[in-house]
């Protein structure tokens, strides 16, 4: 078996703000992983939000190699299931390595993901693109500089639904808004009115993840539907979302990989729930791996590599209005870039 790791800073093309922080560079973590035939590549983005760094996932990662080692020939749900005991409060380093052994299964079995779970390419949701906190003029800047069906538009300010007219003024595409914890529920139910009539699709996770009492106002009141993420972090969550929100957002990282994402999608659909899966500004690597869930999802967020100058790798990519695979085996993500 061969494990490496390679540290990469992804540089935005824009300075990438939310209600909580803003960034330029983005870091991140790729795993290439080996059984002697076959190499598989996953990735997790490093946060501060989460106190996650790309060394820390990369000792973590490398300090159970042993174990990776002797059951690399297992299938990935298998593994996971074997090193998630080592991985506790760290699932965006067993994402990266859950990513990578997919990679590495699909590869040894001739297949893409998404036929070996038996999925067909039909029916895909687009990808929004996602315009961060800033002035309304360079919000303005960023649509006109990326023309798009579909943007997903970070809010918190104390002016958040005249930052929405003002952007309506300039494009005829769907709006989804993620407030980041920062309305009331007083707010959001008040705002759900005035942003359906600027055709606003749903609102992603308005309130602060602990407050159920008022997302049971919210989910009964507000004439939008309302998405979890912050409060739909682990497979556990999902069940605790039911009558609270109308769909959860899933991310990779903040789960622990594919294995436990496809579970709680089924959990989900079992409880009537809308699904939806989200990036944290991945590389191609892991925005591949979304890719292959496309079939089980009724929205996605996977624009990470449009928001990158410097992609480090080729595969799934997001453009032309559409979702395009390559006629590669496991998630599709090949490096181009190595350190």
């Amino acid at each position: 078996m061969k494990l490496k790791t390679y540290s990469f800073d992804l540089e935005l093309k824009d300075t990438f703000r939310i209600s909580h922080i803003s960034r330029d560079l983005q870091p991140t973590l790729i795993v290439e992983l080996s059984d002697g035939e076959f190499t598989g590549y996953g990735e997790a983005a490093a946060t501060s939000y989460y106190g996650v760094t790309v060394e820390g996932m990369s000792e973590d990662i490398k300090s159970i190699a042993h174990i990776i080692e002797a059951n690399i020939h297992k299938t990935p749900e298998e593994l996971w299931e074997i090193t998630n005991p080592y991985f506790k409060g760290k699932s965006f380093a067993q994402c990266a390595l859950d990513i990578a052994m997919h990679d590495l299964h699909g590869k040894r079995n001739g297949l893409p993901l998404y036929k070996l779970w038996g999925l067909e390419l039909k029916n895909l949701p687009l990808s929004n693109y996602t315009i961060g906190i800033d002035s309304v003029e360079k919000m303005v800047q960023k649509m006109q500089q990326f023309p798009w069906p579909l943007y997903k538009i970070k809010l918190g300010t104390d002016e958040d639904v005249e930052i929405v007219k003002e952007l309506r003024k300039h494009s005829d595409a769907v709006f989804r808004v993620d407030a980041n914890c920062a309305w009331t529920a007083e707010e959001t139910i008040e705002n759900s009115k005035l942003l359906k009539d600027l055709n606003v699709e749903f609102l992603e996770q308005p309130l602060p993840k602990d407050d159920k009492e008022g997302m049971k106002r919210v989910y009964n009141e507000s004439v939008l539907p309302v998405i979890a993420d912050e409060s739909c972090i682990t497979e556990t969550d999902v069940k605790k979302c039911s009558g609270l929100f109308h769909g959860v957002n899933i991310k990779l990282t903040k789960c622990g990989g594919l294995t436990p994402a496809r579970r709680m999608i089924a959990e989900a659909r079992q409880l009537g729930m809308k699904v939806m899966v989200g990036c944290m500004t991945e590389s191609t690597v892991g925005i591949s791996a979304i890719g292959h869930l496309l079939p089980l999802l009724d929205y996605v967020d996977m624009d990470g590599g449009m928001l990158i100058k410097n992609d480090i790798a080729d595969g799934v990519k997001v453009y032309d209005e559409k979702t395009h695979f390559p006629e590669r085996n496991g998630t599709g993500a090949k490096l181009t870039k190595f350190k």
